[in-house]
């Protein structure tokens, strides 16, 4: 038999160069150039030294820790970049890239948003509120409006507020009477409210309240809660607040990213963005009643506040006149109709739930820490 011991021709050494470098091709591990964390600009409608704005900060954090960086969210206070009440068109315009605020602080773009916070909320609380905007057709009622006026966002809504107070004054309210002539600070259906009421009713952001009323701009004004109240120094300007009042009985933060930075993260990022809302309006209602509850104490033992609660006959005058002026709104405001009538039959259902089902609270407090409580232990 004979050898061949010829040299191999050329397209017999192409041949194996190719199939050599194919296998190398799958046996080598592959190089992906790697890219830069994505960086979003964001602005709250709080002053940095705000509670808010610090809830704020907590939901950038749980969403750069949850992405290992992947998404780098900076969080500026109000007016670093646009004024408060501006937030939804400079995200809508991405100026920047998302926020964090109130969906009643665009109430001045379309009315019906203010039923986000605005008013007795038929009788739910904030997490009520919540689960109807969840669960009873209030974020699709949202997506619509926001399209309606050409909002480019993605908003998520989240962590309940507990009840408002009626506000900080000078004296005592007493009386219904009281409200004529009085200058008031407040925002969205409550501005109605109380000029029904007989103030006079500027709307003002919550860094600008404290300030107004020391230059006697207004007379009286509300914010929020005993946290946000105290920083911004409201003890300095009025040792008079009314707890308890359906102006903003039940009210939520609003997360809004820009639609086309929203859209273009990758879906992993999207989901952690969703969940991380959840985890943070957990995170923030816990956090509020420990710090609530310390400042409340602080300002009557430290600052020598006195607090009221509001008496029924103005509390009962409240219903009344949102009604009013929630029937005059919803006649000219289809949509506005659409939420009121939404959050009517989600509440009919609820709160008579809740009614029944959990126990009075109150004698149970009065029997562990009243006049009369013996220790328990």
């Amino acid at each position: 038999m004979s050898t061949n011991n010829s040299t191999p021709s050329k397209s017999t050494t192409r041949r194996r160069f190719v199939l050599a470098g194919s296998a190398a091709a799958v046996a080598a591990p592959s190089v992906v150039k790697a890219q830069g964390p994505t960086t979003m600009r964001w602005q709250s409608t709080w002053p940095a030294k705000d509670i808010f704005h610090e809830f704020a900060l907590d939901y950038a954090k749980k969403v750069n820790d949850m992405t290992g960086g992947d998404l780098r969210i900076e969080v500026l206070p109000a007016g670093a970049v646009v004024p408060a009440f501006q937030l939804l068109d400079a995200v809508t315009k991405g100026v920047l890239d998302g926020g964090h605020g109130v969906v009643v602080y665009h109430y001045g773009r379309q009315n019906a948003l203010a039923l986000w916070g605005s008013g007795p909320a038929y009788g739910m609380d904030a997490n009520m509120l919540l689960a109807w905007h969840k669960y009873g057709g209030g974020k699709e009622l949202l997506d619509k409006i926001y399209k309606s006026i050409g909002a480019n966002v993605v908003s998520f809504v989240y962590g309940p507020m507990p009840t408002q107070p009626l506000g900080w004054f000078q004296k005592p309210v007493t009386r219904l009477e009281d409200f004529k002539g009085l200058r008031f600070r407040t925002v969205g259906l409550s501005v109605d409210v109380f000029q029904s009421l007989g103030a006079a009713v500027t709307a003002l952001p919550g860094g600008e309240i404290v300030a107004a009323m020391d230059r006697r701009v207004i007379d009286a004004a509300e914010f929020n809660n005993a946290s946000s109240d105290r920083i911004l120094g409201f003890a300095d300007v009025a040792k008079t607040c009314m707890l308890q009042s359906y102006h903003q009985n039940a009210e939520q933060f609003e997360i809004l990213f820009n639609k086309g930075r929203f859209d273009a993260l990758p879906e992993r990022i999207r989901a952690i963005i969703a969940n991380a809302v959840e985890a943070a309006s957990a995170d923030m209602s816990w956090k509020a009643i420990d710090r609530y509850s310390q400042d409340y104490v602080a300002l009557q033992q430290k600052d020598k506040v006195r607090f009221y609660k509001t008496p029924d006959s103005i509390l009962q005058r409240q219903l009344q006149v949102f009604d009013d002026v929630a029937r005059a709104k919803a006649k000219d405001n289809p949509i506005f109709k659409e939420i009121v009538e939404s959050q009517l039959a989600f509440a009919r259902r609820t709160v008579q739930w809740e009614l029944d089902t959990v126990v009075n609270r109150r004698m149970a407090f009065n029997h562990y820490f009243g006049p009369k409580a013996k220790p328990p232990l």
